[in-house]
C-alpha cells in the first residue's frame, strides 16, 4: 500500500476504503475462510471465554464463521451496540445464534439493546475488531467515529491489567507501512489478516 505519511487520515482511510470495496464476492468468501483458518485453533481465541466480534459492513474481512464457531464451543459471543444517548458511546451485548437483529444509525445490524445481555468491556476476554488501515506495530485507522477508542480509552490508566487482548481484523490491501496515531488511538496487540499474524 502506499505510503502513508504522505496522505492525511482522511484521504487514505478514503483510498483503503476503496481497496477493501473493490475485493469480489468470490475474493471476500475466501478471505473469511483465511481469516478463519488463522484464528480459530489460536490459543488467543480457544481460551477466551468472552468473545466481542462484529458484522461486517462497507467491505470489512468478514468473521461470522468465528462467531459461529465461537458459539458452537459454548463460548458468550458479543457484539457492538451503538446507545441512542450519548450518541457516541457503544456498549457490547451477548448475540445468541438465531437472534433477530436490527440495523443501526450506521445500517450495521445489532441486536436490540437489553442491559441484562450486555458485558463491561474489561470483562471481556477477546476484542476482535474492524478496521480501515493498519500497521505491523498495533497502529488502527478506524473508520472516524471513534467508538471503539472511546470504549477503550480506559486501557491508558492501566498499568499492569490489560483486558481484554485486542486483535484488528482486515484484508492484506489494507496494511500500511507506518500509520500516524493520535494521543487518542488504542493501539493493538496485533491484527490477523486471512494470510498473516501482524503482533505489535
Amino acid at each position: 500500500m502506499t505510503e502513508p505519511a504522505l496522505l492525511p487520515r482522511p484521504q487514505l482511510r478514503r483510498l483503503l476504503r476503496k481497496a477493501r470495496r473493490s475485493l469480489s464476492k468470490a475474493e471476500q468468501h475466501q478471505a473469511a475462510k483465511g481469516l478463519f483458518r488463522q484464528l480459530a485453533q489460536d490459543p488467543h481465541f480457544r481460551r477466551a471465554k468472552h468473545i466481542s466480534l462484529y458484522l461486517p459492513t462497507d467491505g470489512e474481512i468478514d468473521p461470522r464463521l468465528l462467531l459461529r464457531e465461537a458459539q458452537r464451543r459454548g463460548k458468550a459471543t458479543y457484539l457492538p451496540v451503538l446507545s441512542a444517548w450519548p450518541r457516541t458511546k457503544m456498549v457490547f451485548q451477548r448475540v445468541r445464534p438465531g437472534e433477530k437483529l436490527t440495523p443501526n444509525r450506521f445500517r450495521i445490524l445489532e441486536p436490540r439493546a437489553n442491559l441484562a445481555l450486555q458485558r463491561k468491556v474489561w470483562a471481556l476476554d477477546l476484542v476482535l475488531l474492524p478496521l480501515v488501515g493498519f500497521d505491523d506495530v498495533g497502529g488502527r485507522l478506524g473508520m472516524g467515529g471513534g467508538f471503539y477508542d472511546r470504549s477503550l480509552a480506559y486501557l491508558a490508566r492501566r498499568q499492569n491489567w490489560r483486558k481484554p487482548t485486542l486483535l484488528g481484523l482486515a484484508h492484506e490491501c489494507q496494511k500500511v507501512e507506518r500509520l500516524a496515531q493520535a494521543s487518542w488511538d488504542v493501539p493493538l496487540q496485533g491484527t490477523v489478516t486471512d494470510k498473516a499474524w501482524y503482533f505489535a
